[in-house]
């Protein structure tokens, strides 16, 4: 690793109104280096990349590449000075070849592409960093790990020598995060410098030679990754201690609560997306539900909650089918659900915060009365449980969308859990949430667990799948590949499990108890 910066960012300032983004950030990273870039959600790290990246200008401060400054005005600019970045959500265009996409938004392409030449240089980049891929294959043959590839290939084709990768093994499993750490080293090697955006301390120190943290806007310390631990690291981002392992208390399932067996569903392709699937939630204990995206995942929560229909099986909740029931008789069956999309799906964003803590409530006393609904009681309550649940907002009465995403997700917790449910579907919870507020969200789960609900936990974060989960089921192509329970189980044998290789493990058993019809609503 050369001691020379191939990029320097010195006392950048951006400002938007009402908010100092970033405050005269200096950032460096150097030729053959991995630089990890760490901050809570709103520290300013999307903000500098922004900046590097041309899609902001900042209001001070110099850009310098291997010691020549560079002001850029847009996107093409930065490309045109060596510096790429590879989105956390890809940008590929499906019914494409790989070469077709890595060209595409290419400058100067001439009006006769010479395929051959186009594939012949992909697959040289490809071999050069130990990133295998089929040049001629359509994007939607290639997995999730494989069409990362090709993104860094897209980057690596222009020229790339400063490459920044948002939440790279977001979408990975174990062990396709293994082959892009082997990736990330072959780059390192041959010079690059990689800038690496992760809520993942374990990989941001397994694989960076430096950190740098932001915190409101400004660089708070650079470091050696080499003697930092995670605690140091948390409490770096967040300005307190944090603390890593959940105060899990034994165990002890009651009931089952949710039955689901031999559930199948379309997705909205018209796709299977769930072949009989077959999994029992009991009370008092979280259920994790592991897999790559795009594995039922989504469906199954929808099925559950009545916003989708099957196109087979039962749904048992307190012996009652819900199944194709709608959303209201889920509802009133005691289901609480927390979605992965928060602003579209959880939340009003143009509500207020005691509007959306009430949208279960405001059909029935005391807030609801008739046609009538007491506002007064309505703000009351949102205040109480502004302060249960720690949430961060001027009042009740902001718009929900003027919140930080967790305190977004503490609202939609806030009103899920106030209903005192019976069961709670929590899919990714924390995701996209800085490592303050997953603490928080994580604890809170725990702590109905402990009240004897059940839990069923969707989540592609290992992590929190093994930290709070009591029993891990792997879902594969909408089917459940095995359940193992959470103090046994092996990383590596459910990451196996999530890339369609079974091990020996626990099958999901069939749901064999009675159930009645719903009531209409």
């Amino acid at each position: 690793m050369s001691d020379s910066y191939a990029l320097e960012m010195r006392q950048i300032t951006k400002r938007f109104p009402g908010t100092l983004a970033n405050d005269r950030v200096d950032f460096t990273a150097r030729e053959g280096e991995i630089h990890a870039l760490l901050g809570e959600n709103g520290a300013g790290k999307s903000t500098l990349m922004n900046v590097l990246t041309g899609l902001y200008h900042p209001d001070e401060g110099e850009i310098y590449i291997n010691g020549r400054r560079f002001r850029f005005n847009s996107p093409g600019d930065a490309i045109a000075a060596g510096v790429g970045m590879v989105h956390q959500h890809f940008m590929l265009v499906p019914n494409q070849t790989v070469a077709e996409n890595v060209i595409l938004g290419l400058r100067d392409v001439p009006f006769r592409l010479n395929g051959r030449r186009i594939e012949e240089n992909v697959q040289a980049i490809s071999e050069q960093y130990g990133l295998p891929i089929d040049p001629r294959a359509k994007i939607w043959q290639l997995s999730v790990g494989e069409q990362q590839r090709v993104e860094i290939i897209k980057v690596l084709y222009r020229g790339a020598q400063i490459l920044i990768l948002d939440e790279p093994t977001a979408v990975l499993t174990p062990q396709e995060t293994q082959g892009f750490f082997a990736t990330l080293d072959e780059m390192r090697r041959q010079g690059k410098t990689i800038i690496f955006i992760s809520h993942k301390l374990d990989e941001v120190l397994s694989i960076a030679d430096r950190i740098t943290v932001l915190r409101h806007g400004a660089n708070v310390a650079t470091v050696d990754a080499a003697g930092m631990t995670k605690p140091e690291l948390a409490s770096l981002m967040v300005g307190r201690p944090v603390l890593f392992h959940i105060d899990k208390p034994e165990c002890k399932p009651g009931e089952p609560r949710l039955l689901l067996d031999g559930i199948s569903a379309l997705d909205n392709k018209g796709l299977t997306a769930l072949n009989r699937l077959s999994l029992t939630v009991r009370s008092g204990e979280i259920v994790g539900v592991a897999g790559v995206a795009g594995n039922g995942q989504r469906e199954l929560a929808e099925v559950i909650c009545g916003l989708r229909a099957t196109t087979g099986g039962v749904i048992d909740i307190g012996q009652n089918n819900v199944a194709d029931a709608p959303p209201i008789v889920v509802i009133n069956a005691g289901v609480a659900y927390v979605p992965e999309d928060r602003g579209a799906v959880g939340t009003a964003p143009n509500l207020s915060v005691a509007e959306n803590m009430a949208l279960k409530a405001y059909r029935k006393p005391p807030i609801g009365s008739g046609l009538f609904m007491d506002r007064r009681l309505m703000r009351e309550q949102a205040a109480e449980l502004i302060k249960r649940f720690d949430i961060s907002t001027p009042g009740p009465l902001t718009p929900v969308r003027k919140l930080s995403g967790g305190n977004l997700q503490k609202v939609i917790l806030a009103r899920e859990i106030s209903s005192n449910p019976r069961v709670i579907i929590a899919a990714y919870p924390t995701r996209g949430l800085d490592i303050g507020a997953t603490e928080n969200v994580r604890n809170i789960l725990v702590d109905e667990r402990s009240n004897g609900t059940a839990i069923l936990l969707i989540s592609e974060d290992l992590d929190e799948i093994f930290a709070l989960s009591d029993r891990i089921a792997v879902l594969y192509e909408g089917e459940v590949a095995g359940v193992v329970p959470g103090e046994q189980a092996d990383r590596d044998a459910v990451g196996l499990m999530m890339a369609g290789e079974t091990p020996e493990a626990e099958t999901a058993p069939a749901v064999t108890t009675p159930h009645t019809e719903a009531a209409p609503s």
